[in-house]
């Protein structure tokens, strides 16, 4: 593999027309070909040069995240959002020639089932109709993102963007608190109208492109392009009604434990990030400090993540810090053509920068292996629903090195860190079931849809009070979740993985070494199988089965609640 860093990549524009014309000769390969090798030469050739488009795109994407008011790249990211969707008949007339082969059987007899699966899905989900209307939703899309990136708050004789104001949220001072939730609630009031109008547009867009394809609405088109071949609405529901009947008691208790530790009668939103009356643990260091501790960590935990670590550092594929105009996300993502994940975030100096080095090195991880393990690249992105698995347990792995990251604040990391992963339960169930509502009922005002957000938070938060009167009491509180606008229908994903994280957690308790064997497992079968296959491989279960809720945070759960800081 060639040597690289991330900062001297050189950048090419996409080459979208040269990729369809290699599209429309490498359909013709597949539909002449006599044999099987013939086949699997045309097809392999197709996938050595889609890498390469797709590391170009990622490149652009990437950068444009680094700084959005870079006019170079934002133009880059513009014009790959426009136009690549007219060449995606090209692309899917490959897959179909592959559907259609009279080698078929060979292909699946060699990459398994799932690598037609897969194609089903997209070809599924597109229709030349919907062009126009990919390329309408990728500019609000692009809109939301610089809205949130470029946030400018005043606050504490500061100007602060997102990321910097929601660490007074973790304030001593009370009053420091609320006005730092007040001025980052003001901040969504002061662009609601525009946010109404995107999250509007972008409905009704995306309702067209189901009624393009067939449906009623975007929904099952949103489950198709998550990936999800072996359970729906259905599943999900049932899913969301476990998680309101087990997971949103044990919430209340915690809260209620909380306001008596904090000495407050009023318990509000306000105080919900101050776990602790004399101070929430903060890392023992700056960034860098971070960094370092982290590799140190991962060199501890396994040959395979000390590799990994080493990896990332040496190709300079983590940016971390928080900076001006760097977009108000964090992710990872793939360059496929140097099986190399990247990992975007911005660190506040809190325990989210432990998270950081934890959920988003765990998705990098289990990239790192696929890319690693697997034939195809097809099969080195996992369908959302596992890949949380991988982010979310590798922070229980995580747990016993806190000493390192925290020093004597440890025990205090790991009892806000497994406070919060159970308490975010409801909250992600609450977005899925808004999404949910806001396609299916269109006709809604933008106003109604914020009193229907209001409404789920009573269902599923009932300890939630906010400022009467404030912009989020009223319901504006899901402006701020980027997930609503960016990518429909995923967020459900982080509660169903936070069940098989905490199920990890109970295995790695039981016994360590089964546990890290069942999760390279995990991460090595990459995208290679169904969700529900690859929960069986993995010895992980079925969270939509009655009492896989229960079952899974019961270790949590008793952790929890027999802790010091529970008294």
């Amino acid at each position: 593999m060639e040597d690289f860093t991330f900062s001297t990549l050189e950048y090419t524009r996409p080459d979208c027309e040269g990729m369809a014309a290699f599209a429309a000769e490498t359909k013709e390969r597949i539909e002449r070909a006599g044999s099987y090798a013939e086949v699997k030469e045309a097809m392999l050739a197709y996938e050595e040069r889609g890498k390469v488009f797709s590391t170009d795109a990622t490149i652009a994407s990437i950068r444009h995240t680094l700084d959005t008011t870079d006019e170079f790249y934002e133009k880059e990211n513009e014009y790959i959002d426009a136009v690549y969707p007219t060449i995606l008949p090209q692309l899917l007339a490959v897959d179909e020639a592959l559907m259609n082969s009279a080698f078929r059987t060979d292909i699946e007899r060699e990459y398994g089932k799932q690598y037609f699966a897969q194609k089903e899905l997209e070809k599924k989900t597109f229709c030349e109709a919907n062009i126009p209307l990919m390329q309408q939703e990728a500019k609000l899309c692009n809109e939301y993102q610089k809205i949130m990136a470029t946030a400018e708050i005043a606050f504490d004789g500061r100007t602060l963007n997102l990321y910097g104001v929601q660490k007074y949220f973790e304030h001593e001072d009370r009053k420091v608190r609320r006005g730092a939730v007040r001025a980052y609630a003001q901040f969504y009031h002061s662009h609601e109208q525009r946010l109404e109008e995107i999250w509007d547009e972008l409905i009704q867009i995306r309702n067209e492109m189901g009624r393009n394809l067939g449906y009623e609405n975007y929904i099952p088109v949103g489950y198709m392009k998550q990936g999800r071949t072996d359970y729906g609405q259905k599943e999900v529901e049932s899913f969301r009604g476990q998680v309101r009947a087990v997971i949103v008691p044990i919430c209340q208790k915690l809260y209620e434990a909380q306001a008596k530790r904090l000495g407050v009668e009023d318990f509000s939103f306000c105080d919900e990030k101050r776990i602790f009356p004399d101070g929430n643990a903060v890392p023992a260091g700056d960034d860098d400090f971070m960094v370092r501790e982290a590799a140190k960590m991962y060199h501890e935990m396994s040959p395979e993540t000390g590799e990994f670590i080493d990896f990332m550092v040496q190709h300079e594929l983590m940016d971390l810090k928080n900076k001006p105009g760097k977009a108000s996300t964090g992710y990872m993502t793939e360059l496929p053509r140097y099986k190399a994940p990247f990992v975007f975030s911005c660190f506040n100096q809190t325990i989210g920068d432990m998270q950081v080095l934890t959920h988003e090195l765990g998705h990098a991880f289990a990239g790192y292996m696929a890319m690693r393990s697997q034939p195809v690249s097809e099969y080195y992105s996992v369908s959302t629903d596992i890949a949380e698995i991988h982010s979310m347990s590798m922070e229980q792995f995580a747990y016993p090195y806190a000493e390192r990251f925290f020093g004597e604040q440890a025990d205090k990391f790991r009892f806000a860190h497994l406070q919060e992963a159970v308490t975010f339960v409801p909250f992600g169930v609450a977005v899925d079931e808004f999404q949910h509502i806001c396609y299916a009922n269109p006709a809604l005002t933008p106003k109604e849809r914020t009193l229907e957000w209001k409404k789920l938070e009573q269902k599923y938060m009932p300890w939630r009070a906010y400022e009467a009167d404030d912009f989020f009491d009223r319901g504006g509180y899901w402006y701020h979740k980027l997930h609503i606008y960016l990518y429909p229908m995923y967020y459900i994903n982080y509660t169903l993985t936070t069940i098989g994280a905490m199920e990890f957690k109970k295995k790695e308790q039981e016994n360590h070494d089964g546990a890290w064997a069942d999760y390279l497992n995990l991460c090595r079968c990459g995208g290679s199988m169904s969700y529900l296959e690859t929960l069986r491989y993995a010895n992980v279960s079925n969270p939509f089965e009655q009492g896989s809720v229960a079952r899974a945070v019961d270790v949590a759960q008793k952790e929890l609640m027999g802790s010091r800081f529970m008294v």
